[in-house]
């Protein structure tokens, strides 16, 4: 596997991390407009996988398939927290922000040494990424 596809793999499987925790969260919350805006960002980083599941593709080679185990852990711990806490929506929602800085880090890391395929590939998706990791913050905000 070449560096340039384990590099798509690793952002693939953090972005999957953070897919799959917007699902959760939307099973765990009882307000039904954070279960739409949380179906509705998973849905944002079901987009930007299947964008880059093309690329490995693109380079012959299997895209990953599953997420990381921080990212199953950071659940857990939203899990636990929320449980115990007197808001479990703003406990996710906290915890969400976070799993979209570290989204948005992973990516912005990447910019660093990506080649001028791997730059397309990053600038087409960042935006969403961004304005993402924009809205769950400022969500995290009002919340406080």
């Amino acid at each position: 596997m070449s560096s340039k596809t384990a590099r798509l793999n690793e952002l693939i499987e953090v972005t999957r991390d953070g897919e799959r925790f917007y699902r959760h969260a939307a099973e765990q919350v009882r307000e039904p407009s954070l279960q739409v805006l949380f179906g509705e960002m998973a849905e944002v980083k079901s987009q930007v996988i299947q964008a880059l599941a093309m690329q490995v593709a693109a380079h012959q080679e299997q895209p990953a398939q599953g997420g990381t185990l921080s990212g199953a852990l950071r659940e857990v711990y939203a899990d636990t927290r929320a449980n115990f806490s007197r808001d479990q929506a703003a406990t996710y929602v906290a915890q969400l922000d976070l799993a979209e800085e570290r989204i948005l880090q992973t990516f912005e890391d990447a910019l660093q040494d990506a080649d001028s395929e791997m730059l397309a590939v990053l600038n087409a998706e960042l935006p969403r990424l961004r304005a993402s990791h924009a809205r769950m913050h400022e969500l995290k905000r009002s919340m406080q």
